[in-house]
């Protein structure tokens, strides 16, 4: 798993595989992007320090640090 934070874009890039995604689907502030097999691929999660900030107590740390202010933590 690999994990990308785009601070200018508030974007949150989770890739769950290598595999390239041939489908996607966008449920509220996430956008799911699956494979030739249906399965999840990268996760795109937007406006992610509004929703981090809502939730950080449930993430890893190192994710939080890389997406939240240090006064949010």
């Amino acid at each position: 798993m690999n994990v990308k934070y785009y601070k200018d874009d508030d974007l949150l890039v989770i890739r769950l595989s290598n595999k390239q995604f041939k489908a996607a689907e966008k449920i509220g502030s996430f956008i799911i992007h699956y494979d030739a097999q249906n399965d999840p691929v990268l996760l795109e999660i937007l406006n992610a320090s509004t929703l981090l900030r809502e939730t950080n107590r449930a993430l890893p740390v190192d994710v939080r640090e890389k997406v939240l202010p240090v006064s949010s933590l």
